[in-house]
């Protein structure tokens, strides 16, 4: 059931971009970005075993911050795409200070929800620096990567618009590595063994190599689209 799951999560999350895209235009993937980066550091708490592996999730919303930033850069150019990445910064700063504000309260006895609440939002800060710090390192250096790579595709085939799956799989395949390795290390050192940590790290970047490479045609559409109705 987890390995259906995670292969339903591909299509849903990045179907839902494209949708949101679609409707709103390059608004809409700020929107996704600001989605994206709340719920992925809410679902990376969670530990499942998939594909023989041990993983934590959230590596498919990660990886649609990725994408966003691709079709922004692919589309709108380097400005736009660093735009969301300082939205996705702005976004996690503001939700670690707000989930820490609600722990904060006195629950009254009728209360059910505080200790769920604690359970999942006494990790935040860390979880949320450590993301934060990763994500804007990351994210920048995808940004640059990604159009490194395009003047490269460019130059080589004398097209703009040519090997668009180069130029996508070539940054985000070594910025996925970075950001796993460097989110998987901050947030979990001293929470999981080093062993655990390792497979998160191995287990994690697989499920990125899959979400990266399967973000490719996504980002042909959205290139189709934003050529029909954008631009």
């Amino acid at each position: 059931m987890n390995e259906l799951l995670l292969i339903g999560s591909i299509l849903v999350i990045y179907g839902s971009l494209l949708i949101m895209f679609r409707i709103f235009g390059k608004q809409g993937l700020y929107c996704f970005t600001v989605l994206a980066t709340i719920a992925a550091n809410i679902e990376v708490l969670i530990v499942v075993r998939a594909f023989g592996m041990t993983m934590t999730l959230g590596n498919v919303l990660f990886a649609s911050t990725f994408l966003v930033t691709d079709i922004l850069s692919e589309i709108y150019g380097k400005k736009d795409s660093r735009k969301a990445v300082h939205i996705g910064i702005t976004t996690s700063l503001v939700f670690m200070v707000l989930s820490q504000w609600w722990l904060l309260y006195t629950p009254d006895k009728t209360d059910f929800a505080m200790g769920a609440m604690k359970t999942i939002f006494s990790n935040t800060p860390r979880l949320m620096l450590t993301s934060i710090i990763v994500y804007g390192l990351v994210q920048e250096f995808d940004v640059w990567a990604y159009h490194q790579w395009w003047k490269l595709t460019e130059k080589l085939s004398g097209d703009k618009k040519k090997f668009l799956w180069v130029r996508n799989n070539g940054s985000t395949l070594i910025s996925q590595f970075l950001n796993d390795a460097l989110f998987t290390i901050g947030a979990f050192w001293g929470i999981h063994d080093a062993k655990t940590i390792v497979s998160i790290i191995i287990s994690s970047y697989v499920i990125f190599i899959v979400t990266s490479l399967a973000d490719t045609p996504f980002v042909y559409w959205a290139r189709k689209i934003a050529d029909k109705h954008f631009l």
